[in-house]
């Protein structure tokens, strides 16, 4: 059976919007999922129709259901997470590379969610089906730190954060190139590659407003390490920036110039051979989501999380570090 409830409007609900009423009152019942179902005539106010904006009054007698969450879809794997914080509200990991975030069609296993489920089984209902509250992502071969909701006021509180760009996320990553100045800012417009639909571009027509800050860490003969800060989120946002400037991330086969292959040599001329085949030889983008900073939920106190490099990248760093 759906979960029916009744909601008689009282002080200080007075003047606030049903959609905000319901999600306040009703468990696992998001403001998203309360638009959705007032929408749908599935929630009325004195047995009418309203609109999700509609202003409560005082006797107002709200009336509906939260259906019941759908059969979990994706099975619960034992895939190893390293977990590094996890309450009631909210679970932040260390995103191993080569880690999916979540199925698509056709691949139902082997990604973050199937080992969420393992991991977290007490995970709440979500948006009305039972799912882990996924509210950003990282590419798969980008590693380092995600939060994931684990209840429905959580994701909400969470999304809008990332909407308002409050949460303040720190990556570092390696580029191609003896990066200068030594700070800077890429302002550049991103949307859809005019011809390719599966890459991302600053060249579109109709790209959305992208801001990435970035600073250098420490120059490795030929490579760069950099500190970089995103200020909104777009989609391969740091790597089609970096591209943009003519840094491109060492490894990203996706964004990767034609003619760098010719260069490649003449960067990293410096260093030893073996050096050089292990920079040509890296089968993944050097992107690592290092630090992320948000506001808790449940508490409301700031909290900053952080991820160190992952043993690839700290392997090929070392190794510019020596061959030079």
């Amino acid at each position: 059976m759906d979960g029916a409830f009744t909601i008689v409007v009282e002080e200080p609900d007075v003047g606030q919007r049903l959609d905000a009423v319901v999600a306040r009152h009703v468990p696992d019942c998001s403001r998203s999922l309360a638009v959705e179902l007032i929408t749908a005539h599935r929630i009325l106010v004195d047995r009418q129709p309203k609109k999700p904006g509609y202003r409560t009054k005082a006797g107002d007698r709200i009336q509906g259901c939260i259906p019941i969450p759908e059969p979990i879809e994706y099975p619960p794997q034992p895939i190893p997470l390293n977990i590094l914080h996890q309450d009631e509200s909210i679970i932040v990991i260390d995103k191993q590379p080569g880690l999916v975030v979540h199925p698509a069609p056709g691949h139902s296993r082997g990604t973050l969610v199937n080992a969420l489920l393992y991991h977290c089984p007490d995970l709440g209902a979500i948006g009305g089906e039972i799912r882990p509250g996924i509210v950003h992502r990282l590419d798969k071969d980008t590693s380092g730190i995600m939060v994931v909701a684990k209840q429905a006021a959580a994701q909400e509180e969470l999304a809008r954060q990332f909407k308002d760009r409050e949460i303040r996320k720190t990556y570092l990553a390696l580029v191609y190139g003896e990066v200068r100045p030594a700070s800077g800012e890429i302002t550049s417009p991103i949307g859809r590659h005019p011809t390719d639909r599966k890459r991302m571009s600053t060249t579109t027509r109709k790209g959305r407003d992208a801001e990435t800050l970035w600073q250098v860490r420490e120059r490795l003969n030929g490579i760069t390490l950099l500190e970089l800060l995103l200020k909104t989120g777009r989609t391969h946002q740091i790597r089609v920036h970096c591209t943009s400037i003519g840094y491109p991330v060492v490894g990203d086969p996706v964004y990767r110039p034609r003619k760098l292959s010719r260069r490649i040599d003449e960067l990293l001329s410096v260093h030893p051979r073996r050096v050089m085949d292990s920079v040509k030889s890296t089968d993944r983008q050097m992107l690592h989501a290092w630090q992320l900073s948000l506001v808790h939920p449940q508490h409301g106190r700031k909290m900053t999380f952080e991820a160190p490099l992952p043993e690839d990248m700290q392997r090929l760093i070392g190794k510019l570090r020596g061959g030079g």
